[in-house]
């Protein structure tokens, strides 16, 4: 195996020339979901390219339904023989506003101590997902000056729609799926246990969104003349929304569960030796006695069990003081957080038909399906870049990392499984005080340092076989 010992003194030598690369990047206000910055993205994507050139990638841009797509390839001697990886970044970023809660300018990145008095890198897109994105490239960078060639076939491709509409690189990547004949694929958009614990996520849970409206009268009503024999819209929806979760937390929307796996119990041992603190993770919101799902632990429930929330209810009159009103009509936003398992245009069927089974016979109901929706992942464990970032964590931070999950969806990791058939990898050194999407965002120059290294280590792992 090629011992990385000397990479890594590369990257601590030039940390500095690092972390310059790094604030290039983060100066450019690449909000993808602005039609006013869509120079700024297109500025972001061709700095990318120029990066990748100069280390000897074949790069440019393609086009695609949104912002450009940022493709550099790599084949060093003999690449017929060895993986093909493809590493999945993205450049755009999340809107600044509100601009007076940052402490310093969102695109005018700077050091200064954190919340935890470590150092950190403050700036819009520092952790999601420049800093993260900016390891690979940078383990890239230091292994090719050293070594000339890296240890595998190499795809890198940077979007700028992450942040907005996962169906543009959907899109993207069903019309040229035979262009990339990849092993894996490794994404560096996810974050530690803790900051000194490193983790690999092995589960997503996937998202529906929908809009649910009912109608009544035909307008807005005197509640004095009418109230009473008249259905009222927010009653009704209110006892629908009401009615998706019985006593013990569960969804009685028929068939919700189909498809829905037990937690296996050496998985759910693992994640019980995590001793998560569940009293403390709600405390820090203001909360303390638990809800959701009976039966099963925080962790379960966030990492391994579907939900249906309320994101948002209203109807009739929300100006100032009273106004004796029976509404027209009430709406509500909902979304499904799916798990492996679940199809979610069945479950938005299935919601459908539980909203008209229970409307009176004077109500209607309308749907908005814009929210979109994506499915939950799990992947396999117990492959070759599993077992190679095991290692090279517990190597970098001196302990295993925790095989965890997250709640939260990322759709691409879908896109990659259903179009290149393919898992991914999912390494990342974000931290949970990070800030990412709001105001300060940060990430600490520690994670960025020990990012980079592990990438080399996880190289070296390849190197060696």
């Amino acid at each position: 195996m090629v011992h990385p010992a000397t990479v890594l003194a590369e990257i601590d030598q030039q940390f500095p020339e690092s972390l310059d690369r790094l604030f290039e990047l983060l100066r450019f206000p690449s909000v993808g979901t602005d039609p006013a910055h869509h120079k700024d993205c297109l500025a972001t994507a061709n700095w990318l390219v120029g990066q990748l050139k100069a280390m000897g990638f074949r790069a440019g841009l393609r086009k695609t339904t949104g912002q450009p797509l940022v493709l550099g390839q790599y084949a060093p001697p003999g690449a017929g023989k060895l993986p093909h990886i493809l590493f999945y970044g993205h450049y755009d970023v999340q809107p600044a506003d509100p601009l007076e809660l940052w402490t310093s300018p969102p695109f005018e990145p700077q050091i200064r101590k954190g919340a935890s008095d470590q150092d950190a890198i403050f700036a819009r897109g520092s952790a999601d997902d420049k800093g993260q994105l900016m390891t690979f490239l940078e383990a890239s960078r230091c292994w090719l000056k050293l070594h000339g060639s890296l240890p595998f076939r190499l795809t890198v491709m940077i979007e700028g729609d992450e942040e907005g509409d996962a169906s543009h690189i959907d899109r993207f990547l069903k019309a040229h799926a035979r262009e990339f004949p990849v092993d894996a694929v490794f994404i560096c958009d996810t974050g530690m246990w803790d900051e000194k614990t490193p983790a690999i996520d092995t589960r997503l849970r996937g998202c529906m969104g929908i809009e649910v409206t009912v109608t009544g009268p035909e307008i807005d009503l005197h509640s004095g003349l009418y109230g009473g024999p008249v259905q009222n819209p927010i009653k009704v929806l209110s006892r629908i929304v009401a009615a998706i979760h019985d006593a013990r937390g569960r969804i009685t929307i028929p068939g919700f569960y189909d498809g829905v796996k037990p937690i296996p119990p050496r998985v759910r041992k693992q994640w019980e030796s995590l001793k998560f603190p569940a009293k403390k993770f709600l405390g820090d919101v203001g909360l303390a006695i638990p809800a959701g799902e009976q039966g099963y632990s925080a962790l379960e429930q966030m990492w391994a069990r579907p939900t249906a929330e309320v994101n948002g209810i209203y109807g009739g009159y929300r100006g100032v003081g009273s106004k004796t009103v029976l509404p027209a009509e009430a709406t509500a936003k909902l979304t499904f957080r799916l798990v492996e398992g679940q199809d979610p245009k069945k479950i938005r069927r299935a919601f459908k038909a539980f909203v008209k089974d229970k409307l009176p016979k004077d109500c209607k109901a309308r749907f908005d399906d814009s929210g979109g929706d994506s499915s939950g992942i799990a992947v396999a464990v117990d492959t070759p870049w599993i077992k190679a970032a095991q290692a090279a964590l517990k190597d970098e931070f001196g302990r295993a990392p925790v095989l965890s999950a997250a709640g939260y969806s990322i759709p691409v990791v879908e896109s990659f499984k259903k179009h290149l058939k393919v898992d991914s990898l999912l390494v990342g050194f974000g931290l949970a005080d990070d800030n990412a999407h709001s105001p300060d965002e940060k990430y600490d120059v520690a994670s960025f340092r020990r990012g980079t290294r592990t990438w080399v280590r996880i190289f070296a792992q390849f190197a060696g076989k």
